[in-house]
């Protein structure tokens, strides 16, 4: 009804909260479950279990989820603390954050893009301390 559902998507067992096409609406939202946009929304977003923005939905906020489905347009950082899903045709600007990353081919993305939990599994090499050369002080 709303275009096209992933296979996988792990929702919510709580409620879904719509922002239907044709709303607008700014502010803050914080919603338990699942936030489905279709329309446009100015503002903040915070914790909902997971974020669906439509096709058609338009999103200028800075968003804090536990997994984000984008099909249409988020102009704003995200993160998300399980996985991000940027379906064909989704346009976002900003910065990303999270574990796991799904980008279809066809999707607008300018950001940057972080993964994983922040520690490096790998330690980052040390130089070696110059060698002193003879004569200088």
């Amino acid at each position: 009804m709303f275009g096209k559902e992933p296979e996988n998507q792990t929702v919510a067992t709580g409620q879904t909260s719509i922002i239907a096409q044709g709303c607008k609406f700014d502010g803050k939202v914080e919603v338990r479950g699942t936030l489905r946009i279709e329309g446009e929304y100015k503002g903040t977003i915070g914790t909902p279990e997971s974020l669906v923005i439509g096709k058609t939905g338009v999103v200028h906020a800075n968003v804090t989820v536990k997994n984000a489905i984008i099909g249409g347009q988020l102009f704003g950082n995200i993160k998300a603390e399980n996985k991000i899903e940027l379906q064909s045709g989704s346009h976002v600007e900003g910065d990303i954050k999270t574990k796991r990353l799904v980008i279809d081919e066809g999707v607008f993305f300018e950001g940057n893009c972080s993964m994983g939990s922040g520690e490096r599994k790998t330690p980052v090499p040390t130089h070696a301390p110059v060698p002193e050369v003879a004569g200088k002080k």
